[in-house]
């Protein structure tokens, strides 16, 4: 709760929040188009479009890659030696504005040999890191004790200047309760802000501004926060008082600088100072952003003793003081600039547009409209002068608008057309589009983290054509049942599209549903044609398979939901039925050699496409991932071809025409029935493959054994997937079907739910899985899907409380459903003391989905969740 006597102390007088308008209103999210460029890149951190349509973007265990327009795949140019520890890494880079002439790259990262950050120039040759190259620009050390808070953006200027956005280098938690880090006392220098962000002669905390030379070595440009040889300070420092500023951008027209500011993490306001707050942030000139003493519209912090717990006066943003013990620089600060946009974890008096819940910041790049953009699908000229910024843990994007001043005007949603997970990183090229890195699910090595291109589409929007057939196959005559459902013109009426239906180049109908009869056996293929009323059509296929049925094909163990242990072995069987070709009980010599059973680890994400594809094609029949069986092993292939221009397109050609020769004398037949769409998802699943990577492991019949990997403790759950194809009834070709089950982990990590209610999923190194759940309020929830407990005897919960506390209680079916047992949470002293405790389990045969609801009833604020564990 504020305090009516804590405001006035907060609040610097002479500061106003802008008030905030809205604009017309934005473009219909049917104008937007999304690109998957690639995907399953792990723990990718900035990007960089270079001129030549290339993207470079750096991962932080070290590794410099880029994506190739050509070939629309992934090399990797080259790696720095860095530590990962306490959230450090390769952080940051930037290419050179003259980037096509000289070669030259910038990257920041945290060395192995210092304690510290480094910032090095490099040589590319061509799609080559040169390491030879390297000339270190910047170096400043840094503590190790602790973690972390260290930024990391890389961003030139207009001008040519470089910039660089520091972390204050501090614990987060400790003695400070989420408020301002200010701790004096001996040995606690890991948990003191003033040591670095409050402290004018340390490069910690702050946004650095050099002008890079090309010998190698940097220049002090004019117009830094203080000059060069001011007594105990920094000439690099244009900006000090960043707490955590980890995505930064600057404004090509104006030179000014934005960035995401990640705040600390008090949930109220209260004595020692005010609540938690993000900030974007806005530097049209060098300045004291306030942190560790101010946060948000310059609400102040109270001086702290941190020995007696004394609270003392608020400091002063008109003349801040730094006084810390652990200041190695000028006690007298510069004023105290207020945050462009600050928002707490509740809802925002003055910026109610972000809404609420977690906050991580981050600021992306101004757009300017240019004229050309209408013919490169670029973004509209309703969005000239707005800069783009988002919020990582709320996944929420958004626009500020801007006056011809740069000042705040508005905020404004962006579409909801783009299924952004966590954006990451994003820039405007030349063509306006926006290039964009997604993380992923969670913080960590996502499969499901994806570059991105958004573009737009100006003028009459073609329509959009979607063709379904019900059913798909089966005997002859076939009776179908076509439907244009999801046909629809974006921009018009739909009412007035005009539709065709073809089989062989010859119309079938016109009504937008029909129902035909296929009497002829075969594979057909069948064409929607969709019209708007400007003359723009679109076409989509549905293929149908008159003459035959698919099989059916179950597993009948282990059961769905069942538990596995790491280097267990796990007994499946299966069966198939069909009905041109009998079942399998009483042909199993005929059937099984042709059900191919695949496990594989589900480390979260989603199946690969290209192999998703590979298994219900005939890839497996003659190739296995690490072995040879007619042709080569996918990881030869990978290990050959990987990182060669043009690699990409002639293995596409070679599955789709078929060749011979390549790998010895047994040649590969044309799969002239894919799309060539189909064939590159395939391929580049193989080109993915690497030794010590996650591969299925492959098994024909209808029974066997096999023994989970050792390494599978990280893994969600284990995949089991049965998959049959038929022979076909000629003409009619063969049809495949699969069954699959899932296997779960006896861990199950809290954040790594398939549903919740009201809930974050917050990020903590304490945490097994680095992140937890938190932020829990009574009769709140979290779903797991499909478990079985009936293998397991006790229940063991992994849990911390600097709050209430609570229960977490443990039901099967639904939020209010069988209770099996629940957990006692008590106040643990800190949200990030874990404690465990286990409870026996009731006998059990159900399969049912389990929901672990938090309770204590009226109170919020009640307990984190770090995993809960069915123990044998």
């Amino acid at each position: 709760m504020r305090l009516p006597s804590l405001l006035t102390a907060l609040t610097f007088p002479a500061l106003s929040v802008p008030s905030i308008a809205l604009a017309a209103d934005p473009p219909p999210d049917s104008r937007w188009k999304v690109e998957v460029l690639a995907q399953g890149m792990p723990q990718p951190m900035e990007l960089e479009r270079a001129p030549d349509g290339r993207i470079f973007f750096i991962e932080i265990a070290g590794k410099l890659r880029i994506w190739k327009p050509d070939s629309r795949s992934i090399i990797e140019a080259g790696s720095v030696d860095t530590t990962t520890a306490q959230e450090n890494g390769l952080l940051g880079f930037a290419l050179d504005p003259k980037f096509p002439d000289n070669h030259w790259i910038y990257l920041y990262y945290s060395p192995k040999d210092i304690d510290g950050q480094r910032l090095s120039r490099f040589t590319m040759n061509g799609d080559s890191l040169d390491p030879a190259s390297e000339k270190i620009l910047l170096s400043f050390g840094e503590q190790r004790r602790e973690c972390c808070h260290h930024a990391g953006s890389v961003e030139f200027g207009p001008d040519g200047c470089l910039f660089i956005s520091t972390g204050d280098n501090t614990h987060p938690h400790g003695d400070s309760d989420g408020f301002a880090p200010l701790d004096g006392r001996p040995n606690m220098e890991p948990w003191d802000a003033q040591k670095s962000a409050a402290n004018p002669n340390d490069l910690r905390g702050k946004i650095l501004r050099v002008r890079p030379q090309d010998n190698g070595t940097i220049t002090i440009p004019d117009g830094n926060l203080f000059p060069p040889g001011t007594p105990g300070t920094r000439p690099e420092i244009f900006c000090m008082g960043c707490r955590n500023p980890w995505r930064m951008s600057v404004d090509q027209a104006t030179g000014f600088v934005y960035w995401g500011e990640v705040g600390p993490d008090a949930g109220g306001d209260g004595p020692r100072g005010p609540r938690g707050y993000d900030e974007i942030n806005q530097a049209k000139k060098a300045g004291n952003h306030g942190w560790p003493y101010f946060i948000g519209n310059n609400f102040a912090y109270s001086h702290y003793d941190y020995a007696s717990k004394k609270i003392g006066t608020p400091f002063d943003p008109s003349h801040p003081r730094n006084d810390g013990i652990n200041n190695s620089g000028a006690k007298d600060l510069p004023p105290a600039v207020p945050a462009f946009i600050f928002y707490p974890y509740g809802a925002s008096k003055e910026f109610p547009e972000v809404g609420q819940g977690g906050r991580t910041a981050c600021a992306g790049p101004v757009f300017h409209f240019k004229p050309e953009f209408e013919q490169s699908n670029g973004f509209p000229a309703h969005f000239d002068n707005c800069l783009l910024w988002w919020d990582w843990e709320r996944r929420i994007i958004r626009w500020a608008r801007l006056d011809k001043d740069s000042n705040l005007v508005a905020i404004e949603p962006f579409t909801t057309a783009i299924p952004f997970k966590r954006l990451l990183d994003a820039q405007f090229g030349p063509d306006g589009n926006l290039y964009c890195l997604d993380y992923g699910e969670t913080w960590g090595a996502n499969p499901d983290s994806r570059l991105l291109r958004i573009s737009f589409t100006h003028g009459n929007i073609p329509p959009l054509a979607a063709a379904s057939a019900s059913p798909p196959s089966g005997p002859v005559p076939l009776k179908v049942a076509l439907a244009s459902n999801g046909s629809s013109d974006p921009d018009g009426d739909s009412a007035a599209l005009r539709f065709d239906w073809k089989l062989n180049g010859k119309s079938l109908s016109s009504d937008p549903n029909p129902q035909i009869t296929l009497p002829d056996a075969g594979n057909h293929i069948i064409e929607l044609t969709v019209t708007d009323a400007a003359g723009a059509s679109a076409t989509s296929a549905v293929p149908v398979v008159a003459g035959n049925s698919p099989p059916v094909v179950s597993l009948a163990s282990p059961l769905d939901g069942d538990f596995f242990t790491p280097g267990q072995p796990v007994k499946w069987r299966a069966s198939v039925s069909d009905a041109e070709e009998g079942n399998s009980s009483s042909e199993p010599g005929g059937f099984g050699p042709r059900l191919l059973v695949s496990t594989s680890l589900d480390r979260g994400g989603v199946e690969p496409k290209g192999l998703s594809l590979m298994k219900s094609a005939d890839c497996f029949n003659c190739h296995a991932p690490e072995h040879r069986i007619v042709g080569p092993a996918f990881l030869e292939v990978a290990d050959k071809y990987r990182g060669q221009d043009g690699a990409l397109n002639a293995s596409v050609d070679r599955v789709q025409r078929g060749s011979t020769g390549v790998w010895g004398p047994v040649p590969m037949l044309p799969h002239g029935h894919h799309t060539r769409e189909q064939i590159t998802e395939m391929v580049q699943w193989v080109y993915s493959l690497k030794p010590g990577t996650d591969k299925p492991i492959l098994q024909r019949g209808l029974e066997g054994e096999v023994v989970i990997p050792q390494d599978a403790a990280s893994a969600r759950a284990v995949r089991i997937e049965a998959t049959f194809t038929d022979a076909g009834n000629a003409p009619a070709g063969p049809l495949s079907s699969r069954a699959v089950i899932t296997l779960r982990n006896r861990r199950l990590e809290a954040e790594l739910c398939d549903a919740r209610n009201g809930t974050q999923s917050l990020a903590g190194n304490s945490a097994s899985g680095k992140s937890f759940i938190g932020d829990t309020s009574h009769g709140q929830w979290i779903q797991f899907k499909s478990v079985n407990p009936s293998k397991a005897a006790r229940l063991t919960a992994r849990f911390a409380s600097g709050g209430h506390g609570g229960t977490i209680e443990c039901r099967l079916g639904a939020p209010d459903g069988q209770l099996i047992g629940s957990f006692p949470v008590p106040n643990t002293g800190n949200w990030e003391a874990w404690q465990e405790a286990s409870i026996p389990l009731p006998p059990s045969s159900t399969t049912a989905d389990l929901f672990l609801v938090f309770s204590n009833q009226g109170k919020s604020g009640l307990l984190n969740l770090d995993w809960i564990q069915f123990d044998p």
